[in-house]
């Protein structure tokens, strides 16, 4: 598989200025991507994508090495993992000192340590674990999140039923809120249109979907007019582009469509 990637930087961006920024990481099946943001100033000073890639985690492996952006003395890194071993509790059942019962539902070894992320605006909390190839990166200070954590935050400001699609080229991660409530949240690996369509209408007909009153919020690597967009107008009456809402200068990324960095940048907005 080839890769693709691109790096738009602030010129003036010093990377002496580190200590004073912080570094938002997004590792996906096939993608890579980083922002460095100016936590003074509120500013974007760079983006880095790699879609197509072998593995996001192998990716960022032979970055560490070769990209110096990724090993500067940030403020404060968040990285958002992908992983298959997650799983949310409600906050009723929730119990701190009996997180182990929930690895018996894990999907694949890991590396043994457990971590936890709470949603109090949606009342549960999820239980997660990553690989131990994934453990060696960076050292135990970085805030670590499940991947469809940054989904989840955009949620809290969208009302009604609505489902959240993120794509990358050969991915997409799904988020379906009915009346407010999580319904669903799934990561699909797809390798050509044909499945994305199977998918969607899995979702549409388990779920119960109402393809006409149901809002479509679309981000990542999709464009209007393209094979994935093309067949969700195919099903649903309204289709939007989400953007992050946020106080971030994003001048750095002007010359690039407005949804593409959107849940890499909410990373920014994960507690």
């Amino acid at each position: 598989m080839k890769s693709n990637n691109i790096l738009l930087a602030d010129p003036a961006f010093d990377p002496a200025t580190a200590p004073a920024c912080k570094l938002l990481v997004k590792i996906g099946l096939d993608s890579l991507s980083y922002a460095i943001i100016n936590v003074e100033n509120k500013k974007v000073q760079a983006v880095f994508d790699e879609q197509e890639c072998e593995d996001g985690t192998q990716k960022l492996a032979q970055c560490l090495k070769s990209d110096s952006y990724l090993t500067l003395p940030y403020q404060e890194i968040k990285v958002a993992f992908l992983t298959d071993n997650t799983i949310s509790i409600p906050n009723t059942l929730y119990n701190e000192d009996d997180l182990d019962v929930h690895t018996q539902f894990f999907t694949s070894a890991s590396s043994g340590n457990l971590y936890k992320q709470h949603h109090d605006f949606h009342g549960f909390t999820t239980i997660f674990s990553i690989s131990s190839a994934a453990e060696l990166f960076y050292d135990s200070g970085i805030k670590k999140f499940q991947q469809g954590a940054a989904l989840l935050k955009l949620t809290e400001k969208i009302e009604g039923t609505i489902l959240l699609l993120d794509f990358t080229v050969g991915a997409f991660n799904a988020l379906f809120m009915r009346d407010q409530q999580v319904v669903l949240q799934q990561y699909y690996e797809t390798e050509n249109t044909d499945e994305f369509n199977y998918y969607l209408i899995l979702m549409i007909n388990q779920l119960q979907i109402n393809v006409k009153t149901t809002a479509v919020q679309i981000m990542g690597i999709i464009h209007e007019g393209d094979a994935k967009y093309t067949c969700l107008n195919k099903y649903f009456a309204s289709i939007h582009f989400l953007a992050i809402e946020s106080e971030l200068n994003l001048d750095v990324l002007e010359d690039m469509p407005a949804h593409y960095y959107t849940t890499l940048l909410a990373l920014d907005q994960c507690v």
